[in-house]
């Protein structure tokens, strides 16, 4: 009886639609336009010819990156529903050089809007990552020195990373988020898409207890 309740669920995973994609800088995070007339902002049925998934969470218009749409409402619920708190990871290009000091803040965590962010995982990017160069450029001044670091985060605010950024002095520059739980932007270029494979599918089942 377990094996074969086993079967049917997994015969029901497979029915759903999982998509990783890469979000270019200033595309929608929706698929239609209709509350902006005229506007000649992309959105994403302008990259993505599947008809019936929605993005698990949001990418500003302005950021970069990992970006999973799904048809699969259980799971999309988990992964955005507070309760249920998995690691998003950023790469965030930041204005100056951060010391230590301010790098420990991010961890122990800041105060936007009278709320105080969860502990999160923070690094410093020894060398600068191979992305392709952002269309249009960040603003670029030759006497203010830039750098990048990693932000784990274990919830989802608002523009978060740029407000976190912000309280400790060093304003967010570029923001591309690299990995979604388990899932990684590996292999995708700005604007491609692909099904995420049976693994990370398991993956990702486990970790949210579905």
């Amino acid at each position: 009886m377990g094996r074969k309740q086993q079967h049917t669920n997994t015969e029901v995973f497979h029915a759903y639609r999982y998509l990783l994609f890469y979000k270019p800088y200033n595309v929608l995070c929706q698929f239609t336009n209709e509350d902006l007339e005229g506007s000649q902002r992309q959105t994403l049925k302008d990259y993505i010819p599947v008809s019936g998934v929605y993005p698990v969470g949001r990418l500003d218009q302005d950021s970069e990156g990992l970006l999973l749409l799904t048809n699969h409402g259980q799971l999309q619920h988990r992964l955005i529903n507070p309760t249920f708190h998995h690691p998003r990871t950023y790469w965030v290009q930041v204005e100056r050089i951060p010391t230590e000091e301010a790098l420990q803040q991010l961890r122990q965590g800041v105060v936007i809007q009278g709320d105080r962010t969860r502990p999160a995982q923070v690094r410093r990017l020894e060398e600068e990552p191979p992305f392709p160069p952002r269309d249009p450029p960040i603003r670029f001044r030759k006497t203010v020195p830039t750098a990048w670091i990693e932000m784990t985060l274990m919830e989802g605010r608002n523009r978060q990373v740029r407000r976190m950024t912000a309280v400790i002095g060093f304003p967010t520059l570029r923001l591309i988020r690299v990995k979604i739980a388990n899932l990684s932007l590996t292999g995708l270029e700005p604007g491609e898409w692909r099904d995420i494979t049976p693994v990370e599918l398991e993956n990702l089942r486990v970790l949210c207890g579905i």
